[in-house]
């Protein structure tokens, strides 16, 4: 054993301090790891000059016994276990708290970026989504009292969680659903609340009547709405116990009679009918084709009136085609009829039954709207359960799949020409001036200002029929484009009272709807060719008629063999008496 294998290492490589290599002429003198001169003999024998340097050099004296290679491979062992255990830890931690990104919806359920929103997620701050727990807008307790008990504790779905995302080869492009935990259908029922949600604040309701409405100002506006005033616009957001506001159908003493959006009297009568639950659509234009129901329980087919609200050009395509018979039901969907539509643009006229449905339907506790070019594949007690029920909600609605700022959302309208640029930049610059500002982390536990608004889930009490009011007069004053004055009605309502929207992720919705082209797409599609059947190719059976130059397989000719080999064959068939074959 010599002395150069134990000295200490220096360098930024790790070599070797052999003595004698500092010596600088200076008598042999080296620097240990310490930085303390000191005189030493190049003997190994005088190799530790007292006690305390022996203790020092201990360790490497076992590096020498147990060698090199076994003392790495021991810590490695060590670290090997430890990060196992710590592993172990986060995992068990995981498994037990939700991923952040996954509850503020920023990414879905598989991995897939939604929206680039670095506010959706921001360290040191409650990511916890505060509309899962909605009841802090109602009176907790009070909302608590009205629930009836479900018999299992705890909840069947608290430990659903999303399955481990797909490989990457395997995951398709663009917005897609994602697993949603639904109670069965009669446990649903059986949650369902046993009076009316609490209103916060507003406890009365009611509506203008005009029977000669005037335009006063210059921005939009209609007959149907009944041309609200700025000021109007304003009190109306001044949330009070009782309040009357604006809300379509300010002709006539009641919707559906002379009021521009009129209905059979034979229908009114189903429509004031008490119904816990309904389902409800439109199409308008003849812009859509009817989607049947799919997955419809018993309970709900015999309890849940599905409506189906139509205009007469719609009517008479249904009629030409025999869609539609004389009892005016196309499967599950009975038919309304609406006569002396107010709008002339079709899309306009499809938010009235889905914005004020409150004020079709008076008699309705619950309902259920989707757009007409949407087929729902899931239970309605289901749905209810699911996105207001069990977060002790009473109005939920989709977060938009992409986007969550207004301005962007106004933006990618403009671009898809969706509607007038300048209406929209009008709008916009309305909104600007009352104060609203691009979606930030000040908004949190907001997630978005953009809705996918083609679905609603709601609650008709005094709140909710107030924001639906509101948010249609700004669609009747602006533009049809609903996604764009979403936000500026909920904030506005929520800055006087504790209320707030479920706004669920997208994927959620496209688990219970699945969506169908506009008719217009569907006619100019070019149909698909048609399937050939393929057929296996026959038998070659060997050739014993050898000498036969026909025989041979005519896929062995090159493209300048066409026509002369045709012309060999044609010589052959006619030389050839015995073969009258016709081709």
């Amino acid at each position: 054993m010599t002395g150069g294998s134990l000295a200490p290492r220096t360098g930024s490589y790790g070599s070797l301090q052999l003595p004698g290599i500092f010596n600088n002429n200076n008598n042999n003198i080296n620097f240990n790891y310490n930085g303390k001169p000191i005189a030493r003999k190049t003997s190994a024998k005088m190799l530790f000059s007292g006690p305390r340097e022996k203790e020092r050099f201990l360790p490497f004296v076992c590096c020498l016994f147990l060698g090199r290679r076994k003392v790495a491979m021991l810590l490695l062992c060590v670290l090997a276990l430890l990060v196992f255990t710590l592993g172990s830890l986060i995992v068990n931690k995981e498994n037990t708290t939700p991923n952040v990104n996954q509850r503020m919806g920023n990414i879905d359920p598989y991995g897939k970026q939604v929206a680039s929103n670095p506010a959706l997620v921001t360290p040191g701050v409650d990511n916890t989504p505060k509309y899962r727990n909605s009841s802090m807008q109602n009176d907790k307790r009070k909302s608590n009292e009205n629930r009836v008990q479900h018999p299992l504790s705890p909840h069947p779905c608290e430990s659903f969680a999303f399955p481990p995302p797909p490989p990457p080869g395997f995951r398709r492009p663009g917005p897609r659903p994602c697993p949603v935990c639904y109670l069965p259908v009669e446990q649903a029922i059986a949650s369902m609340p046993n009076s009316p949600s609490a209103s916060p604040v507003l406890q009365n309701l009611t509506y203008v009547l005009d029977e000669n409405p005037v335009n006063t100002e210059s921005h939009g506006g209609s007959d149907f709405g009944g041309y609200p005033s700025l000021k109007q616009r304003k009190d109306s957001y001044e949330i009070k116990e009782s309040m009357r506001v604006h809300c379509g159908f300010v002709k006539g003493s009641t919707p559906g009679r002379r009021t521009g959006f009129d209905i059979d009297e034979s229908d009114l009568k189903q429509l004031d009918q008490f119904h816990e639950v309904i389902v409800a659509s439109a199409i308008f234009g003849n812009y859509d084709v009817v989607q049947q129901p799919k997955n419809i329980s018993e309970a709900a087919t015999k309890n849940i009136p599905f409506y189906m609200f139509i205009d007469e050009e719609t009517e008479a395509y249904m009629k030409n085609s025999s869609v539609l018979d004389s009892n005016k039901r196309i499967g599950l969907w009975r038919i309304i009829v609406v006569h002396n539509i107010p709008y002339s643009d079709a899309r306009r006229n499809g938010k009235i039954p889905k914005l004020l449905l409150h004020r079709i339907f008076p008699n309705v506790r619950y309902s259920i709207w989707i757009d007409g070019k949407l087929k729902l594949v899931v239970d309605p007690y289901q749905i209810l359960e699911r996105f207001l029920w069990r977060q002790n909600a009473n109005f939920a609605i989709s977060r938009h799949y992409k986007r969550f700022d207004v301005f962007v959302e106004a933006e990618a309208n403009k671009a898809a020409g969706k509607y007038d640029n300048s209406s929209i930049d009008n709008q916009i610059e309305f909104y600007k001036s009352e104060g609203l500002t691009p979606y930030s982390e000040a908004k949190l536990p907001i997630t978005s200002d953009v809705p996918e608004g083609c679905v609603i889930v709601r609650e008709h009490i005094p709140i909710t029929n107030l924001f639906t009011c509101l948010w249609f007069n700004e669609v009747d004053r602006f533009t049809a484009r609903d996604q764009i004055s979403f936000s500026t009605v909920r904030d506005k309502i929520m800055a006087k009272v504790s209320w707030s929207v479920n706004m669920f992720l997208d994927c959620e919705r496209r688990n219970f709807v699945i969506q169908a082209y506009h008719r217009d797409l569907l006619e100019h599609m070019v149909p698909p060719p048609p399937r050939v059947a393929r057929t296996q190719n026959p038998r070659v059976l060997p050739n014993t008629n050898v000498g036969n130059p026909r025989k041979k397989s005519p896929a062995r000719r090159g493209k300048g063999d066409k026509k002369s080999g045709s012309k060999r064959h044609r010589k052959i068939v006619a030389g050839n008496k015995d073969n009258n074959i016709s081709f």
